[in-house]
């Protein structure tokens, strides 16, 4: 283990995934150290701002050895603050590597490191056990929170259609997120400690429709956060970060629509292609962001199964391309950004929006965050369920 380690532990207590929210919400840089008894050698994962940019496990490099890393369920890990000058093999986002990861171990594409068992696996699986991405979100900030409630097993927080403004924090539990379709509901996240329910629109609007249904799973403690403080900050902002805020709580809505959409079997994307150019291409324009002037855009992304429908309709006033404090996990690092012939945009002001966003409360930062994270998380979901409706036409 590195003997300037700041940070040390059970991979019991926290496993990889965890770790990698950890070090991702500190924007820590250095290196993560995990010995297993059952591994010939320790693998490493190198991290620059809080993201991780290479790994190593025996062989293995890059994303191949990060992924592998998520089947150690046992060992002692150390994180390190050392600088890494070597090559970033790693180019996705730190929460789609998280979520891919846990997917990829669920569905046994991920080899577990444990002692030999003789006797294959014959019991029941667990019919309570969901394969539904759990997102827990940052260390609570109690400043805005003004009142406790607590709600039961099976009990509806917030429900799709419904008016309502108020926003809470999971201080405790399990939150399941669904909207209704024709065929019934689909439940596509499940969220826990720190992440939020209620959207930012009600901040901006005292006539708030619900957009998901929010139920308990389990017994569930939740703070609700104080709106006045929250819609007075909100009122400080800049016309163009009041934009941007408003822009991904669209988004967010736009990709739930489109799971459902793609659980229907009414992905659209193929007429899309007709009627689109890409404008931000994958792994390109890493370094600009726009706000849309005129026309319209869509997200997509490349799959084994073509090409998935992540946001059908983006138009003025969105947002498009990366933005620094925001890893939603879509362009230009995994999506494509088409747009219609009458597609106009305008360049936005990183800088100016990244010192914005450092003089926000803790609160509206984690809402931020959060929300970016549901967005990524959803996408894959959105993924998942075209690549489960493909499957099935195929074998029909």
């Amino acid at each position: 283990m590195a003997s300037k380690s700041v940070l040390s532990g059970n991979l019991s207590f926290l496993n990889l995934a965890e770790l990698l929210q950890l070090l991702g919400s500190n924007t820590s840089t250095g290196v993560l150290r995990i010995a297993n008894k059952y591994a010939a050698e320790p693998g490493v994962v190198f991290f620059s701002k809080g993201n991780p940019v290479h790994a190593l496990n025996e062989k293995l490099s890059g994303l191949e050895a990060i992924y592998s890393l998520f089947g150690w369920s046992e060992g002692e890990f150390a994180f390190s603050e050392e600088a890494y000058d070597g090559q970033a093999t790693i180019k996705k986002s730190r929460m789609e590597i998280i979520l891919d990861g846990l997917r990829k171990l669920d569905d046994g594409e991920i080899e577990r490191l444990e002692p030999v068992a003789f006797e294959k696996a014959s019991s029941k699986p667990d019919k309570k056990k969901s394969s539904i991405p759990i997102i827990k979100g940052p260390l609570v900030d109690y400043l805005h929170v003004v009142d406790e409630e607590e709600f039961f097993d099976g009990e509806e927080i917030i429900i799709e259609g419904n008016h309502g403004n108020w926003i809470w924090v999971i201080l405790e539990g399990t939150v399941e997120l669904s909207k209704s379709t024709p065929d019934g509901s689909i439940k596509f996240l499940q969220i826990s400690d720190g992440a939020f329910i209620g959207s930012l629109s009600s901040l901006f609007s005292d006539d708030s429709v619900r957009n998901v249904t929010a139920t308990a799973v389990g017994n569930v403690q939740l703070g609700m956060l104080d709106s006045q403080g929250l819609g007075s900050e909100l009122g400080r902002m800049s016309s163009e970060f009041k934009n941007l805020v408003r822009s991904i709580d669209k988004r967010f809505d736009e990709v739930m629509q489109n799971a459902v959409n793609a659980y229907l079997q009414k992905d659209d994307a193929k007429q899309l292609l007709k009627e689109r150019r890409p404008v931000i291409m994958e792994g390109k324009n890493d370094d600009k962001a726009f706000v849309i002037t005129g026309g319209n855009a869509s997200v997509v992304r490349k799959t084994d199964m073509g090409i998935v429908m992540l946001v059908s309709s983006l138009g003025k006033g969105d947002v498009i391309g990366p933005i620094a404090f925001l890893d939603m996990g879509l362009e230009p690092g995994s999506a494509i950004v088409m747009g219609d012939q009458n597609l106009k945009v305008t360049k936005l002001d990183r800088q100016t929006l990244n010192a914005e966003y450092e003089q926000l409360s803790s609160t509206f930062k984690n809402i931020l965050e959060n929300l970016s994270t549901c967005i990524l998380a959803t996408a894959m979901v959105t993924c998942d369920f075209k690549k489960k409706s493909t499957k099935e036409a195929a074998a029909s």
